[in-house]
C-alpha cells in the first residue's frame, strides 16, 4: 500500500509541474493563459515592486535551500527517500503558481517592436528557448529530474541508482542548456514591460548564482570528471573547444 501511495504521489506532483511548466509559456509570453504577466489590475509602483519582488525571492530561497545536498540529507530524515524528489517538484510547483495569481504588472514600455518580421523572429526565439528547456532534460533523463523515475523504483521494489554522469546532446556545446533555454525565453519578447524586466532580469541573476551552487556540488559529487568537463564546454555559451 505504501508503495502504491508513493507512486501516486510522485505521478500527482509531475502531473501538477508539467501543468505549471506549460502555463509559463504562456504567462511570460502573454499568450492564451487567463492571468500572464502583463495582465491583471494595476497597482501602485511601490506595491506592485515589492509583491513581485517577493515571490521572485520566495522561488529562488526555495531553489536554493531544497536542492543543496545537505538539505536532501536532512529532509530524507523524515521523507521517503523516493519522494523527496517529487517533494521539491510540488513545492516549486506551488510557489509558481502563486507568482501567477499574485503577480502585479508593471505596465510601462520599456520595448515594443512594430515590425511585424521581427516581431515573428523574436517569438520563434521565445519558443526555441522552451523547446531548449524541454529537450534538454530529456537528454539527461527526464523522468529522473522531476522525481518519476524515482517512485516508480520504489513502486516496482527496485534500488535507486544515481545517474552517471554523462553530456549527451545540446550538453556536449555547453553545460547548462536548460538555464540557457530559460534566460532565452525570459528575454525574447517584442513587448518588454518593466514587470517582465523585473522577471527576466532576477530570474536571469538567479540563473548565474545558481549555477555557482549547483556546479559546487557536481564537482564535489562527480570529481575529476566534472571538472575536466568544466575546462572543455562552456557554461552557458559554446566558447571552448570540446576538444581540448
Amino acid at each position: 500500500m505504501k508503495r502504491v501511495l508513493v507512486l501516486l504521489f510522485g505521478l500527482d506532483s509531475y502531473a501538477i509541474f508539467f501543468a505549471t511548466f506549460l502555463y509559463a509559456i504562456g504567462f511570460v509570453g502573454n499568450l492564451v493563459v487567463p492571468k500572464s504577466i502583463d495582465s491583471g489590475t494595476e497597482e501602485s509602483l511601490p506595491l506592485a515592486l515589492g509583491v513581485d519582488v517577493v515571490l521572485l525571492g520566495l522561488f529562488a530561497v526555495q531553489h536554493s535551500i531544497m536542492a543543496r545536498p545537505a538539505f536532501k540529507k536532512w529532509w530524507t530524515q523524515f521523507v521517503p527517500q523516493a519522494i523527496e524528489r517529487s517533494i521539491f517538484v510540488l513545492v516549486a510547483s506551488g510557489i509558481l503558481i502563486l507568482m501567477y495569481w499574485l503577480w502585479k504588472p508593471i505596465p510601462a514600455v520599456i520595448w515594443h517592436v512594430e515590425n511585424e518580421f521581427a516581431k515573428w523572429v523574436l517569438y520563434g526565439v521565445f519558443a526555441a528557448g522552451w523547446l531548449i528547456v524541454l529537450v534538454s532534460t530529456f537528454l539527461i533523463d527526464h523522468f529522473d529530474l522531476f522525481g518519476v523515475r524515482q517512485v516508480v523504483l520504489y513502486f516496482r521494489n527496485k534500488p535507486y541508482e544515481h545517474i552517471s554522469f554523462r553530456a549527451p546532446g545540446l550538453y556536449r556545446f555547453v553545460r547548462h542548456p536548460i538555464m540557457l533555454g530559460f534566460i532565452i525565453a525570459f528575454w525574447a519578447t517584442p513587448h518588454m514591460t518593466a514587470g517582465h524586466l523585473l522577471f527576466a532580469f532576477a530570474t536571469t541573476a538567479y540563473i548565474l548564482i545558481a549555477i555557482q551552487l549547483e556546479e559546487r556540488d557536481l564537482v564535489t559529487y562527480y570529481g575529476d570528471a566534472y571538472r575536466k568537463y568544466k575546462q572543455q564546454v562552456g557554461m552557458l555559451f559554446p566558447w571552448r573547444s570540446n576538444n581540448k
